[in-house]
């Protein structure tokens, strides 16, 4: 039997923080995203491969802050060229800095769409001017949205006046199932010359099931369906670039969209996202379309992704990251299988997901709640409803742990079955 963690310097900032900031932390780092009661709630500090809560525990951490810790927590290499360039030469001022262009040539190199790009902040900003930018090129207006892709009104995971976002704003985004060609075909017809672009995560992540990957010639099938209507093709490519591939999913695939968005690993923690595509369509934003914001010229997270595509390219960090992720989930998909535990593990080798199959008396609930509150008592940080991640500083060691302590879990969980 493993006992409950000691939490209670978490508890106590959190009481703080419900006073202070509207449900105390944003978004899905609130508690009811993870198991109330049993996961830390404040992070105290971070080296590698694992992070350090408020009350000492320390975790392996394979959330990695959701994605951008691609090779470990506080780099030495990255944060020593970030600190260089804050004494001697400044990151925050009127005009652009000449590391846009470095950062710029090597996007180029690397992404097979890009011929152009802007760099912005978040992955919302990409996928945003990724929209605008197909509409004032296509005089169009309706998008065929799959997936996530921020928190841009017509993206919201919620709608409606109660959420701030009435219908007007995001009736013109079309959704369709993954996979799903047929359904695409006919929101086409439907939509005869009124859509402007398909908006896609090449590898499907959705909150709180299976990661999927597309069917052989499902991107292909978007790509001529894109074409053949006058559309674009828009990739989500924030957690896929610089993580399947240094060129993204489109590389690996070959299967080439016309804009897509990066964001997350490129910057190793570092706030940065690009849209990047052809010059064609890029070149709206020399005059029709506004693109604006005082930080975006910011350079120390582009100091920041330089050195950390260098880094990348330098050690491997992508083959490294697959080898590791081929056997932690041969080891974890065997682990499911010795217990006889009703689960699915998905989104190897990168984003490992381990999701429990729905029922209809709702025992996967409580499964899945014994699961992740067993896991975290062993100090191995992952999220009930999203994915993880591997990065390059998570040793052998680490990744033997994390599976050694799924499969305890996993044995505790079977005795409710």
């Amino acid at each position: 039997m493993v006992n409950k963690l000691n939490l209670n310097n978490s508890f106590k900032l959190y009481d703080e923080a419900l006073n202070l900031i509207p449900g105390a932390i944003l978004g899905i780092r609130r508690p009811y995203n993870f198991i109330e009661g049993e996961y830390p709630i404040f992070f105290e500090s971070a080296k590698g491969g694992k992070v350090i809560d408020v009350d000492k525990n320390e975790y392996i951490d394979m959330l990695c802050a959701y994605g951008p810790i691609i090779i470990g927590h506080r780099e030495q290499e990255i944060d020593n060229a970030v600190i260089e360039q804050i004494r001697n030469k400044g990151f925050c001022m009127s005009l652009t800095q000449q590391v846009q262009n470095k950062l710029a040539k090597k996007l180029r190199e690397l992404i097979p769409c890009c011929e152009k790009l802007v760099l912005m902040k978040m992955g919302t900003d990409a996928t945003t001017a990724a929209i605008r930018v197909a509409r004032a090129y296509t005089k169009k207006v309706k998008i065929l949205s799959c997936g996530y892709h921020g928190w841009y009104d017509a993206f919201s995971e919620v709608h409606g006046i109660e959420a701030g976002i009435p219908k007007k704003l995001y009736e013109d985004f079309l959704e369709f199932e993954f996979n799903n060609l047929e359904e695409v075909e006919k929101i086409f017809k439907k939509h005869t010359n009124e859509i402007a672009a398909i908006i896609v995560n090449p590898i499907h992540t959705p909150g709180g099931r299976e990661v999927e990957m597309p069917n052989p010639g499902y991107l292909e099938g978007l790509r001529e369906l894109a074409t053949e209507n006058n559309a674009l093709l828009i990739y989500d490519e924030i957690r896929t670039g610089f993580r399947v591939d240094m060129g993204g999913a489109q590389k690996m695939f070959g299967v080439i969209p016309d804009l897509a968005a990066f964001g997350k690993a490129m910057g190793n923690g570092y706030p940065i996202s690009t849209l990047v595509g052809k010059a064609e369509f890029m070149d709206v934003l020399v005059e029709k379309v506004f693109l604006s914001s005082t930080f975006f010229p910011n350079s120390l997270a582009q100091i920041a992704s330089l050195k950390t595509i260098e880094i990348l390219e330098r050690e491997k960090v992508l083959s490294n990251i697959r080898q590791k992720g081929i056997q932690f989930a041969n080891q974890v998909k065997e682990s499911i299988v010795d217990n006889g535990i009703p689960c699915i593990y998905s989104g190897e080798p990168w984003m490992p997901y381990i999701t429990f199959i729905p029922d209809k008396d709702l025992l996967y609930r409580k499964l899945r709640e014994e699961f992740y509150r067993q896991l975290i008592r062993r100090k191995v940080f992952l999220q009930p409803f999203h994915h993880g991640y591997i990065c390059f500083r998570h040793s052998e060691e680490d990744m033997n742990y994390a599976t050694n302590m799924i499969d305890e879990s996993f044995k505790e969980v079977k005795k409710l079955l």
